[in-house]
């Protein structure tokens, strides 16, 4: 029944599929077909990616059509806004790539009912604003434009910050030539590399992507028609999916505006609502957290983006990661050792404090060049962080080194083999179907990254003045991002957690340029966020390998982004 059920064709594509997939396998036309079972590449060695994506394509379905680019621009264009506008509240409203999936659908729909469907012909081409019904692959290239929109994070470009701390912190300016070279190299920069990463993180069926997978699933949700035997009393996937939707929607009100101590309920400090420590070790929002509860799905889904897609044992690691961390490592610090000094400040905070515990006023002590001013820092003395800031950013090093570590031990030798014979290995299913397309030259890559990095270099010389960057910082910063995609992007793709660069890559320019603020925060943004871009590149590209989009229909599409 298993085997039925991933073998199914995707609705009007059944005498399509059935007869490519027969063709790429082996099995019509006097090929060599199995003798008692299928042959490892014609299905996933993932058991979840068998039971989600389909084994079959359809090379006749629209993919460039008015409707795509219309709702793509605009869900890229929204989606960017929203996300960078909602960014400065505490507790930040993130619209993701999966609302644009849902909300595109019944849009696309009504394109496909309301427009012309006369035919036009241009450059010998047949072309229509209506080539027929609004297809999958149509949706899945908005739903890749969304999510370069969305970019990375919590959905807003993570560069607008520098702009944001020179002006409302600092109290300087910036041109808005360098903000606009600033952020848009930090966006694109990461692209380049993504297209190099392709055979070893995208074509391997066992880097399956989980957060991907969720995407295919709702993607067949939406367009599959499923057939139930009469009388049944089944609930199809759609209906299924409709209910919850408006449930959650619903419920979304009430911890987020009704009642929003639903976020955190800390039984802990209501019993003890006059005991400091009762405070600091119930509180959900400024404590430990010890016995505080949560009927709020977005402080759920803030830890693993989403428990319901991590794997079981990612989730579980997490847990134990933050079991210890915060009922072991925390206590033991605060009140067994009060290292740092930190029963002087609160124990759960992000700010920085003076050495009495009164906020530590950081403009104070840089002049107008954006230079640390000593005799100013001497004077207000050291810098001090709450306990848990500080044990983060410790914790944070040991993820990097425990990063390379883990894909040495565990992916080394393959990606060894990989780089060495990956053009001989036998690829699965959706491999196969997917050379039946055009692949990307890879000079395209190569383009957009010298493009970017020329751009980027003429930013940090040219107007090195205002973001102090050197031209060598830059290069050591795409250095670092660049050794680190590989490995970040394996972790991701098996386990749906991606560390980040965004601690050593501050840390590691202090100690070479210290005194010199706006130059640390660009050597971070370029060392993270082009790694993280790469990361969120490869997923797009994933995507795409699963539903069957021609890759330079993706290629365009997230670089026109």
């Amino acid at each position: 029944a298993r085997q039925a059920w991933i073998d199914r064709p995707l609705g009007a594509m059944s005498e399509i599929s059935s007869s490519a997939a027969a063709d790429e396998r082996g099995l019509a036309g006097g090929g060599k077909g199995p003798s008692t079972g299928p042959a490892a590449w014609e299905t996933s060695p993932v058991e979840e990616v068998r039971l989600t994506v389909p084994d079959g394509d359809d090379p006749t379905l629209p993919v460039w059509t008015f409707r795509m680019w219309a709702i793509g621009l605009l869900s890229c264009a929204l989606m960017s806004f929203l996300n960078q506008f909602f960014s400065y509240r505490t507790e930040p409203l993130v619209v993701t790539q999966i609302t644009v999936q849902v909300a595109s659908l019944p849009v696309g729909h009504f394109l496909a009912r309301a427009l012309p469907r006369r035919k036009f012909h241009v450059a010998g081409r047949e072309w229509s604003l209506n080539p027929g019904p609004f297809s999958m692959k149509e949706h899945v290239l908005i739903s890749i434009f969304a999510n370069a929109g969305f970019a990375f994070g919590n959905g807003n470009a993570y560069s607008v910050m520098i702009v944001d701390i020179i002006r409302a912190f600092y109290r300087r300016s910036i041109s808005f030539l360098a903000a606009w070279i600033l952020i848009i190299t930090t966006q694109v920069l990461g692209y380049g590399w993504a297209g190099l990463m392709r055979k070893y993180v995208v074509e391997p069926a066992h880097m399956w992507w989980p957060s991907t997978l969720v995407q295919v699933s709702l993607f067949r949700t939406l367009h599959e028609k499923e057939e139930f035997t009469g009388g049944s009393r089944q609930m199809s996937r759609s209906k299924f999916f409709l209910v919850v939707l408006i449930c959650s929607f619903v419920w979304a009100f009430v911890p987020g505006y009704l009642f929003q101590s639903l976020t955190s309920i800390s039984w802990v400090c209501w019993v003890f609502s006059k005991s400091v420590t009762a405070q600091q070790l119930g509180s959900g929002m400024k404590g430990l957290g010890l016995g505080a509860f949560t009927l709020d799905w977005t402080a759920v889904s803030s830890f693993l983006f989403s428990p319901l897609i991590s794997p079981f044992f990612a989730t579980v690691n997490v847990l134990v990661g933050y079991v210890l961390f915060i009922y072991v490592v925390m206590p033991t610090a605060y009140w067994g050792m009060n290292l740092y000094n930190a029963k002087t400040f609160p124990i759960f905070s992000s700010h920085l404090f003076a050495s009495n515990g009164s906020p530590y006023k950081i403009a104070d002590i840089v002049n107008q060049q954006f230079q640390l001013d000593t005799e100013a820092y001497d004077k207000l003395g050291r810098i001090n962080l709450s306990i848990f800031f500080a044990i983060s950013y410790g914790f944070n090093f040991a993820t990097i080194a425990a990063t390379i570590t883990h894909v040495g031990f565990f992916y080394g030798k393959e990606i060894y083999h990989r780089f060495r014979a990956s053009q001989q290995e036998e690829p699965d299913v959706h491999t196969k179907l997917m050379r039946k397309y055009e692949d990307i030259p890879a000079w395209w890559f190569y383009s957009v990254t010298a493009l970017s990095m020329i751009v980027s270099l003429i930013l940090c010389t040219v107007l090195k003045d205002q973001v102090q960057l050197p031209w060598w910082g830059f290069l050591f910063a795409c250095a670092m991002a660049f050794t680190f995609t590989l490995p970040v992007s394996i972790i991701s793709a098996t386990t749906n957690q991606t560390p980040g660069l965004n601690v050593i890559t501050e840390y590691v320019m202090g100690l070479i340029m210290p005194g010199y603020p706006i130059a640390n925060v660009c050597f971070k943004v370029y060392g993270y966020i082009s790694m993280s871009q790469a990361i969120s590149f490869l997923a797009d590209f994933k995507l795409g390998h699963y539903m069957k989009i021609p890759p330079k229909s993706m290629f365009i599409v997230q670089v026109i982004n």
